[in-house]
């Protein structure tokens, strides 16, 4: 049986940690975890997540009445509750700001492509959600269309969401994803992006079960045949995409030399 002191712990040293990461700004985002099958644990609203006590948590029921705890649950406590609905497997959620990611979700590119072996186990493709206005149903509507697919989300005009086994679990995605978005970042300002091909998918995929992750967890570049090099295409691919950077980066020093002399 989940302690209920010990889950509250938990939530308020992630808010702290994703807080202190820049990952949450004022009083953003939220937090929540399943305490059983009937309550689940979340933060407040108009309180930071880096100052946050165990006192200041709610407990709510399935339906969003609050159970416990002297302060207003969060506006999305709506958004927290459906995603346990759906997902009988999810224990906690993590909805944030982190700056990389948020940008890649403002300018409405998602980071589905196959780059990273680590994100491809542990959160395959990360696609971005339509917008709704925060605090309604329309705004998590369209995360429950596809919750069973994935288990990272980029929430068009608005940041980030990730679901996982714990607490830190569903923390640890937002690192993870956060860390990918700021990776795809510098990659395209060298102005190139090498995606593994299907059978080094393939392999990263099977590592899944290994390090207890959903084997189901959604990719969207190999569900597309066309967006998934073969081997064959990806062996050039590197060797191209580096001599373009080098170029690129040649030319620049070049241009930099030039106004110097």
């Amino acid at each position: 049986m989940i302690n209920l002191l010990t889950l509250k712990r938990e939530i308020v040293e992630v808010g702290r940690r994703a807080y202190q990461r820049g990952y949450v700004a004022s009083n953003d985002g939220n937090i929540s975890a399943r305490l059983d099958e009937k309550r689940v644990v979340i933060t407040p609203t108009g309180v930071s997540k880096g100052f946050m006590t165990p006192e200041d948590l709610i407990v709510l029921d399935m339906e969003g009445k609050v159970v416990s705890g002297t302060k207003k649950p969060s506006s999305e406590m709506f958004m927290h509750l459906s995603v346990y609905k759906h997902r009988p497997d999810v224990m906690s959620v993590c909805h944030a700001h982190p700056p990389y990611a948020t940008g890649f979700a403002v300018a409405g590119i998602p980071l589905d492509k196959c780059i990273l072996p680590e994100v491809i186990i542990v959160l395959g493709g990360i696609p971005i959600v339509e917008y709704g206005t925060p605090g309604t149903a329309e705004f998590f509507q369209p995360v429950l269309k596809i919750i069973d697919k994935y288990d990272a989300y980029l929430l068009a005009n608005h940041g980030a969401l990730t679901i996982g086994k714990d607490v830190v679990n569903a923390y640890h995605k937002m690192e993870t994803l956060e860390h990918f978005a700021h990776i795809a970042f510098v990659a395209q300002q060298l102005g190139h992006m090498n995606v593994l091909n299907s059978e080094q998918v393939r392999k990263l995929t099977d590592l899944r079960p290994k390090f207890g992750v959903r084997t189901n967890v959604g990719c969207a570049t190999c569900e597309e045949e066309e967006s998934c090099p073969s081997p064959d295409e990806t062996s050039g691919l590197g060797k191209q995409g580096n001599d373009d950077v080098i170029a690129q980066i040649t030319d620049a020093v070049m241009q930099r030399l030039k106004k110097l002399t």
